[in-house]
């Protein structure tokens, strides 16, 4: 038989961190649990003056990219390579190109509700298991909580420290010490010096960028004048080659035409020679054989004799018939005669 284990109650509270007891004859459990507590920061007691106040980061302006450095008299000169590439603005133009045609596609694939029958009109309606009144305006609430207020710190006293030791005062006359005008006029010099050397170079340098931008344009019209010459050899190279194709292709022409004009020449002439004396063979044949035939005589064999033979045996017959009748008549009356 297995043991089962039996549930134990949940801890009470400000029992946390400890075991519950376990009674004898059961399997032991262990179980933990910390009382609930607020997860707050601590709060001060007097007000600080300075927590609203930001909090002042020491910058150093040579590294600060706010100031600007140069002169300030020149206008600011850009890069020379600070040209939008045309294959990017390209790229980014099909790319919305076609986001407006996958936007009308989608907008043209969706299903939309057909319009209402007469006499009827589309209302909107909640489709939702709970219904709630939709109103304009928003419904507020005022609500207060009372909190207790900040107690202002009263202000520090002004320390003062001891006094200690001796006074002692010494005389000083006027320009013993320090001479304004011999000390400060070197560093005046150094300070000048420098500040038009600094404006020497950035002038220096303008120019030196103007030189550059115009060596540029001059090496930019070059380069388009000499792809210009270039696609004009070009072209001319390609309207060359089109023409000597072309008269090629005429003077093949040419050549088959005369080489078939040879042939057929050739052909009549064998043609000739051939039925010089074929000629009047096949038509003495024809002759002796009837193809060739005067029309008249013709008409009159096969037309005109005929009709004339089919009249003369009817008057024959006519002729015979009445002699026979004749004939009977005749011998009919002899017969009654000698009766």
């Amino acid at each position: 038989m297995l043991a089962t284990e039996s549930p134990q109650p949940p801890p009470l509270p400000g029992t946390a961190g400890r075991t519950q007891p376990v009674t004898p004859g059961k399997q032991e459990a262990y179980s933990f649990a910390s009382a609930p507590r607020a997860v707050q920061a601590p709060r001060k007691k007097y007000r600080d003056p300075n927590e609203g106040d930001e909090k002042f980061v020491p910058q150093n302006i040579m590294y600060d990219r706010r100031i600007y450095r140069g002169s300030t008299y020149a206008p600011p000169t850009l890069p020379i390579n600070n040209q939008p590439d045309p294959v990017a603005l390209e790229r980014q133009n099909d790319i919305k190109r076609r986001l407006r045609a996958k936007r009308r596609a989608e907008a043209q694939r969706r299903v939309r509700t057909p319009d209402p029958v007469p006499g009827r009109r589309h209302q909107d309606i909640q489709t939702e298991l709970y219904l709630e009144e939709l109103t304009d305006k928003v419904p507020e609430a005022y609500a207060a909580t009372q909190t207790d207020a900040f107690l202002d710190r009263a202000p520090s006293p002004l320390f003062i420290p001891m006094k200690s030791g001796l006074d002692v005062a010494t005389q000083v006359y006027e320009g013993e010490l320090f001479d304004f005008d011999y000390e400060v006029k070197p560093i005046l010099e150094v300070l000048v010096g420098k500040t038009i050397e600094q404006a020497l170079m950035e002038v220096h340098e303008e120019e030196e960028l103007e030189a550059l931008r115009k060596h540029q344009a001059e090496f930019e019209a070059r380069r388009a004048a000499e792809n210009a010459e270039v696609q004009r050899l070009e072209d001319a190279e390609r309207r060359r080659s089109e023409e000597k194709e072309r008269r090629l292709a005429e003077q093949i022409r040419i050549l088959k035409e005369k080489q078939e004009a040879a042939e057929k020449i050739a052909a009549r002439a064998f043609a000739q020679s051939y039925l010089q004396n074929l000629m009047p063979s096949v038509y003495q044949s024809l002759t002796t054989s009837g193809y060739f035939y005067d029309a008249v005589e013709r008409e009159v064999d096969t037309q005109f004799l005929p009709w004339l033979t089919g009249e003369v045996q009817k008057n024959l017959k006519k002729r015979a018939t009445a002699q026979w009748i004749v004939d009977d008549l005749l011998r009919n009356t002899v017969r009654r005669m000698e009766a």
